[in-house]
């Protein structure tokens, strides 16, 4: 470097010595020529002179003095910012700029020095680290510029001083130090880390925590005592969101501290749910009209949480402009850099940052530090003047002379709270020690290469705590959740109210304490920031068109289909057995509805089909016990008798059309229905012929009552009888009936029925039944005129009529009835039917038995005396 400084020198000599000759206006060109000689005579005479000189190296511009310094064997350089800004000066490029004048003194770095300074002392008066050897310093003052940081940091790799040496021997040296501690942020640590990476000088920060100052390949010569932002910005991402909050502001610093770190929390926020409303980011030299527009920003906002990037200098800033406007109520998230500041809290007047919660680095404790001997010189004799001026309380008081006594004042310098900084710059200056201890413990064959050493080291300090590197140069991740709790006096209370740490399983690495928080506006309760209330059970988050996917509208989960988790995105269908409750949060068992004897219209129809059955034994006993009287012998009284058994069987098996459907009620309530029926009609079937036949027989000369008497009447009843007991085998024997869930019929209900298996079965029964109805209608109906007083075909036609209209009109009501009321229609048509018969086949011939027997007489069933029955005949 140096060699290329001394080259510089000529090549500028070179340049400069002959522009006054050259500089002539108003010459010809054949004028300028013997000037041009002159110059160049000159120019000849310049470099020979040169180098004939002694070849002396310096530094360009004027040399970096430290503030603080201090020489030892082994020297360590720090850089902090003594000062937080600087004022502003317009270069004309007519005189060689001023040096950068700092501004507004910053306490908070000498607090960082003193750290440093107590480190070395302890280690120098230690007898087992580095014993023999006393580690000096040079500590700069940066003012929080990074191009002052860059100054400072080759002064310490470079010197100030100018170094002779012979005119061939290189214009080099050795770095001035072994280690630089700082810088406080991101940015200056990023440029001091690319320009002395490549001579491979540590650079160990206490406080910079870009997570872009963990490549390597960038900035191989950096490490740091705090976590990486990556894990800080994660870390809030997930506080965020354990607090329910989707609907976020965040404000960054406009450096890369405040712009990586924001990022990586975005980047992680939108993986956990959550929603930026806006984005912005300011620096504090920014011009006032920046500033307006955030404000206004935050004004119209919906968030009520407000998530920072902020460095300390920045929120004060943002705490000031917020006051002006009197912008309180929101609940503020912050990190490190603030969080636990008791200068920020103290500014805060308006106490806009009450309620805030955020992380901080765990808690530590340094003996000894606060009363540093040799840092309480440094104050009294350099700063003590400024010191002064910074807590005078009457701002026309101005007379500093400097050699004020400053061990009694109380301002932020006295206030330790900051101490796990501090610590970090302590753990810091004790890994250089310690890897300068292992380079001069080992033998020849070491590597004599600091950094190397620094990033291997691993030691345990005195208060207990493990110090090491990962690959990265990043220690652990751990953090401590801090809560603003004011006061009754009016200061803030940082309370520690749960911890994060990074090397746990993610379910474990954030863990609230039992404690209680306080949030904004002093409020017990923890505050709400959504785009849109979360959607209860039994709806469904449908995007807003347009907006960020936190705000949503939630729609109510159709019919048969639930959703049971808050925020749900899609609705689940119920299972076919299932229905969604009202609320639509739960599948619930459909009902299972069939025709049950426990209701009313079962329990109707079964005391229909009970009566029916009395009312037919009843009139079974009255034939029996009146069996020789005429009206019972007049048409075959064992058809009768059968016919009335039929009758029984009918109303009986309408019963097993209620209840619970099963495999075996289901076959038999069909085929039950169809044998019976088909008996009873074919008994009807075989009267109405009697009837016919015996009308026939009375005429002259006609014997065709001995091809239908009592024998062949019983096997024509059987007869027809076989065949629909073989139509019911068939139908039984390819496709049975059989139980079903009807889950089509009623969205919330299981139908429980009978499906018919082979459907041409089930009518074929029922034609069958309907042929031999319609025959024996057809037949009564042409004996309804037959001559005698009791007139059988006329009460047969009465009772078919009615049978038949039964069981037409039950098709249409039968296919047409939901549920269980197609069950009843089956019910109703069976005993309709049965009660037909019963009533106009039976009845009027008990009215005769019981209350008229006196027609009950042969003459009167024949109507011999009656000129009118004669006359029909």
């Amino acid at each position: 470097m140096y060699k290329y400084q001394c080259k510089l020198m000529i090549f500028i000599k070179v340049h400069v010595m002959p522009l006054g000759s050259l500089a002539l206006d108003g010459m010809t060109s054949t004028q300028r020529w013997p000037e041009k000689g002159w110059a160049l005579l000159q120019l000849l005479l310049v470099v020979s002179f040169s180098r004939a000189e002694e070849s002396v190296c310096r530094q360009r511009g004027d040399p970096e003095i430290p503030q603080i310094s201090k020489d030892g064997d082994i020297i360590l350089g720090g850089v902090f910012s003594f000062h937080s800004s600087w004022k502003v000066i317009q270069d004309a490029y007519m005189h060689k700029p001023l040096p950068l004048q700092c501004t507004s003194f910053n306490f908070r770095g000498i607090q960082y020095a003193q750290a440093m300074l107590f480190a070395i002392q302890e280690i120098n008066n230690s007898t087992d680290l580095l014993p023999g050897i006393s580690l000096g310093y040079k500590i700069y003052d940066v003012c929080g510029s990074i191009a002052r940081a860059l100054k400072a940091a080759l002064a310490l790799a470079n010197g100030n001083e100018g170094l002779s040496a012979p005119s061939k021997a290189p214009c080099t040296r050795p770095a001035q130090v072994q280690a630089i501690m700082g810088e406080t942020s991101s940015s200056p640590c990023m440029a001091i880390s690319t320009v002395i990476g490549p001579f491979h000088i540590p650079l160990i920060s206490h406080f910079a925590t870009c997570a872009c100052l963990s490549d390597k390949t960038k900035y191989p010569s950096f490490l740091r005592t705090i976590p990486s932002d990556y894990y800080q910005s994660r870390a809030l991402a997930q506080l965020v969101k354990y607090f329910g909050w989707t609907w976020v502001g965040a404000i960054r610093s406009n450096n890369d501290y405040g712009n990586n770190g924001m990022a990586i929390f975005t980047e992680t926020a939108q993986q956990l749910g959550i929603c930026l409303e806006y984005s912005v980011s300011f620096f504090r030299t920014d011009p006032p009209d920046k500033m307006q527009k955030i404000i206004d920003i935050i004004k119209v906002s919906t968030s009520k949480v407000i998530v920072t990037f902020l460095s300390h200098m920045d929120i004060d800033m943002l705490i000031h402009e917020l006051s002006l406007h009197n912008l309180t109520g929101y609940q503020w998230v912050g990190t490190e850099a603030w969080i636990f500041d008791s200068h920020t809290a103290a500014m805060d007047r308006h106490h806009i940052l009450d309620g805030a919660i955020g992380l901080f680095i765990p808690k530590a404790h340094v003996s000894g530090m606060r009363d540093n001997e040799l840092f309480t010189e440094f104050w009294e004799t350099l700063f003590s003047c400024e010191f002064k001026q910074s807590k005078s309380s009457s701002r026309n008081q101005t007379d500093c002379t400097g050699h004020e006594d400053v061990t009694e004042v109380q301002n932020s310098f006295t206030d330790m709270s900051l101490m796990p900084i501090f610590y970090n710059v302590y753990k810091g200056v004790y890994a250089v020690a310690h890897a300068l201890h292992n380079i001069l413990s080992c033998n020849k064959t070491c590597n004599n290469k600091i950094l190397q050493h620094i990033r291997k080291i691993r030691f345990t300090t005195k208060e207990g705590d493990e110090v090491y590197f990962n690959a990265n140069g990043d220690p652990a991740a751990k953090y401590e959740i801090i809560n603003w709790q004011p006061t009754e006096n009016g200061i803030v209370d940082f309370v520690t109210v749960g911890l994060y740490d990074a090397s746990l399983p993610a379910d474990k690495q954030l863990n609230l304490l039992n404690t209680s928080l306080i949030w904004a506006q002093n409020s017990p309760k923890v505050p709400l920031s959504v785009c849109s209330e979360k959607c209860p059970p039994g709806t469904r988050k449908v995007l807003q068109k347009g907006k960020p996917v936190c705000c949503y509208d939630c729609l109510r989960c159709a019919e048969g289909e639930i959703s049971n988790t808050t925020d749900s995105v899609t609705c689940v269908r119920c299972d076919p057995e299932f229905w969604s409750n009202e609320r639509r949060a739960a599948c619930v068992k459909k009902e299972a509805e069939f025709l049950s004897y426990k209701e009313i219209m079962g329990a109707l129809l079964t005391a229909a089909s009970l009566f029916g059955t009395c009312m037919t034994a009843v009139v079974a006993y009255v034939f029996f016990r009146f069996r020789q009287t005429p009206i019972v012998r007049a048409n075959n009284s064992e058809l009768s008798f059968l016919l009335l058994f039929s009758l029984t069987l009918c109303f009986l098996c309408s019963l097993t059309f209620i209840g619970r459907p099963s495999e075996w009620s289901c076959m038999l309530r069909h085929t039950a229905f169809g044998i019976t029926f088909v008996l009873c009609i074919s008994c009807v079937l075989g009267k109405t012929i009697v009837v016919l036949m015996a009308f026939r027989a009375t005429l002259p000369g006609s014997d065709v009552m001995k091809w239908f008497g009592p024998a062949q009447q019983k096997l024509s009843v059987l007869g027809f009888t076989l065949i629909q007991v073989i139509i019911c085998i068939l139908w039984l024997t390819i496709s049975p009936p059989f139980p079903f869930k009807n889950f089509k019929e009623f969205k919330d209900k299981i139908i429980l029925e009978c499906a018919l298996g082979s459907a041409i079965g089930f009518w074929s029964v029922l034609g069958y039944i309907g042929l031999l109805a319609m025959l024996c209608f057809i037949l009564a109906f042409l004996a309804r005129k037959l001559p005698d007083n009791f007139n059988e075909a006329k009460f047969i036609t009465f009772s078919m009529l009615i049978f038949c209209a039964v069981w037409i009109t039950f098709i249409p009501a039968y296919v047409s009835s939901p549920g269980k009321f197609s069950v009843a229609v089956e019910i109703f048509a069976i005993l309709a039917s049965s009660f037909g018969l019963l009533i106009c086949i039976f009845v009027p011939k008990c009215y005769i038995i019981l209350l008229k027997p006196e027609k009950n007489t042969k003459k009167n069933m024949m109507g011999k005396g009656t000129p009118k029955v004669a006359k029909a005949f």
